[in-house]
């Protein structure tokens, strides 16, 4: 009989899972990988909508009525890590329940390297399923326009949801770059270390402290920015009593455009995240792991 083991994966054992999982998502039908596409962007958009509630909860805003809705006065960086613990739903729901995510998925290029599939296999598993991501992201945005649940807590979560997107449409184009590339090497981390897991709890422990760390310093993660800045745009554009109600509240809201999410967020954002999933992470782990049992 075989040796049976309970510890986890060691790193080269890792890598080599890696390469396997990476062949097996590159050959995946076009249908599967789509479907599993949306869910993942259904299940980052919800680990967003969980990050701006608790956003808001640290924030003090008076309501409509004059009376306070929160008072809590968290600081800057506490508010900060209870987003990150909390976005982290997004990540657990992709890789225990099963989904593909374009950030996550830059982790192929372990097996292109290997010659196990082909750049337009790995080109075209991008397309499909950053596409995939982007339409249930939007999906997601608009059926939570429709909750109005941006209107609790006497609309500090709108103001919360509506000072997010400003930042992040207010980037600066190296700037958005180099916040995607750090992103990305802390959310492929995180996927790379649940391929050492033998359990789900394995799984979920390791992706807590990455997810966290990035969300909690300002990072940019081009999927979570597929909802964050189209559920803004949406009470922006359809909600116009809103913003009459709490446009004062949110400095420069002028600077949230259609424009503005996709040329100084998604692209650069975007490209950013490639470099730090597919250099930063799997390259590196590449040459150090599997360089030299390249067939």
């Amino acid at each position: 009989m075989g040796e049976i083991r309970i510890d986890a994966l060691l790193p080269a054992e890792m890598a080599t899972r890696a390469e396997y999982l990476g062949v097996r998502k590159a050959e995946m039908p076009v249908f599967t990988m789509f479907m599993l596409s949306l869910l993942a962007g259904a299940f980052i958009s919800l680990g967003s909508i969980f990050a701006t509630t608790v956003a808001a909860g640290g924030m003090s805003v008076a309501g409509m009525d004059g009376a306070v809705a929160f008072t809590t006065g968290l600081p800057y960086g506490v508010t900060r890590l209870l987003m990150g613990l909390v976005f982290c739903l997004g990540l657990i729901l992709v890789v225990v329940g099963g989904a593909e995510l374009f950030t996550g998925n830059n982790l192929i290029v372990m097996a292109w390297a290997s010659g196990k599939v082909t750049g337009r296999a790995v080109l075209r598993n991008w397309a499909i399923v950053y596409a995939g991501n982007f339409a249930a992201s939007v999906i997601t945005a608009g059926l939570m326009f429709y909750t109005k649940q941006y209107t609790f807590g006497s609309n500090v979560v709108g103001i919360a949801a509506l000072r997010i997107a400003v930042a992040k449409c207010d980037l600066g184009f190296v700037q958005a770059v180099a916040l995607g590339i750090l992103c990305n090497a802390l959310v492929c981390l995180a996927v790379w270390l649940t391929y050492s897991a033998r359990t789900t709890v394995d799984k979920i422990v390791s992706i807590i402290f990455p997810i966290t760390a990035f969300v909690a310093a300002g990072f940019e993660h081009s999927v979570a920015n597929m909802y964050f800045i189209p559920f803004a745009l949406f009470v922006k554009n359809f909600d116009p009593a809103f913003i009459a109600a709490v446009g004062d509240k949110v400095p420069g809201l002028e600077l949230l455009t259609w424009k503005a999410f996709f040329v100084n967020n998604l692209i650069p954002v975007t490209i950013g995240n490639i470099i730090g999933g597919a250099i930063l992470v799997a390259a590196v782990y590449w040459v150090v792991f599997l360089r030299d049992r390249k067939e």
